[in-house]
């Protein structure tokens, strides 16, 4: 277990410089621009690259080294972070941000197919349910950690000081990968044509139903719901009258809810009744943004957002523990890959709320996304009843 400690370690260090990167990143954009458009542009250049780069990294993840295939993605991440650091520096254009930012996510993109596929190899069989849930733990826990501080630094330093400093946690990362061994000889595919492994994936997700609904059911909270990172702090601005202290305090109180979540997963034994609780999980993540977006003041404000975290990471983890558990392992990489290609509609759902709340205010893309999370999940059900009996 000393590898899959060193992972954790490394990856929570990584993720709490990550959020140190995102926080100060949104904020300074919205601060130079005063646009949510941009806001939203600038996040879609961190995850648009999925739809293009995810797939190709699941194939890389099941024909290479994984371990290796991190320590070369994580490198060039962060010589990339310190770049856009320079960046804000020297007070360069919005557009170089924005290119900056889409040639560093071309490699964040390609990371998290591998580093899911990877973990198994990591522990023994029987715990890889509990692993997955505990990464998550420690993931959340940095959202906590990493924003709070972001909100302090951003107050006393400037921009470019909270980047590079983030840029320090993706290189405490870099010597957790290094030192790391896998405790289970990783499957390898055959090399042959890259079109035959993607039409393995396919024909393999063709023959699950269990895999096709997840994957269904993981586009509705990713265009309605998940976008509220980015948006955050355009609804702190402009809803609630709160600085970048408030922002980073409200962003850590729905890491606090989703750590709760990422807990009790950890804790519990099987998957018993998976599909109730995911359909659960994504209704009660609506309500809660629909009723943030109310909130009369801080304290409420904290409260629904604590619930947005916990509901929204109890679906999110809930799902990758049971997609991991439905894939042979020589497919991992691939399966992995096609599953996380969700997280590439939230640039788009970010540039449809950002439009919103350009044309009718904040409160109404607020609405829209509580509501159409709660919608758009009760239509996927009464057309995919199955959901709800994996």
């Amino acid at each position: 277990m000393r590898s899959f400690q060193l992972y954790l370690g490394g990856n929570f260090i990584a993720a709490c410089g990550e959020w140190l990167d995102m926080v100060a990143l949104n904020w300074a954009v919205l601060a130079m621009t005063g646009s949510p458009v941009h806001l939203a542009i600038i996040n879609a250049c961190r995850l648009i690259p999925v739809f293009l780069l995810s797939i190709p990294a699941g194939i890389l993840a099941d024909r290479f080294d994984r371990r290796r295939l991190l320590l070369l993605l994580q490198a060039s991440t962060t010589l990339l972070t310190l770049l856009i650091g320079l960046l804000f520096f020297l007070d360069s254009p919005f557009w170089l941000f924005a290119a900056a930012v889409c040639v560093r996510a071309v490699f964040q993109t390609m990371d998290p197919p591998i580093r899911n596929s990877m973990i198994p190899n990591l522990v023994p069989d029987d715990f890889i349910g509990r692993a997955i849930a505990m990464n998550t733990m420690a993931l959340n826990l940095s959202r906590i950690i990493g924003p709070a501080i972001a909100g302090v630094l951003l107050a006393t330093l400037e921009t470019h000081e909270v980047i590079w400093l983030g840029a320090g946690g993706l290189v405490i990362e870099l010597i957790a990968l290094y030192l790391l061994r896998p405790v289970k000889e990783q499957g390898i595919s055959s090399k042959g044509p890259l079109r035959d492994d993607v039409g393995e994936a396919f024909a393999f997700i063709k023959t699950k139903r269990t895999v096709q609904s997840l994957l269904l059911l993981a586009v509705v909270p990713m265009v309605f719901g998940f976008p509220y990172t980015s948006m955050l702090p355009v609804f702190v601005d402009q809803l609630m009258n709160l600085g970048p202290g408030g922002f980073g305090a409200l962003l850590s109180v729905s890491a606090a809810g989703a750590v709760l979540g990422s807990v009790w997963l950890s804790l519990r034994k099987g998957q018993q009744h998976a599909g109730r609780w995911l359909i659960t999980s994504v209704l009660g993540f609506g309500s809660s943004l629909l009723l943030f977006m109310f909130a009369g003041n801080f304290w409420l404000a904290a409260v629904m957002m604590f619930f947005v975290g916990l509901t929204g990471q109890t679906y999110r983890t809930m799902s990758r523990i049971t997609m991991q558990m439905q894939v042979p392992d020589h497919l991992r990489g691939r399966i992995m890959s096609i599953a996380l290609m969700d997280r590439g509609f939230m640039p788009l759902g970010a540039i449809l709320i950002g439009t919103v709340a350009t044309s009718f205010g904040a409160l109404w893309a607020g609405v829209m996304m509580g509501a159409g999370c709660i919608v758009v999940t009760l239509a996927v059900l009464l057309t995919r009843r199955q959901i709800w009996h994996i």
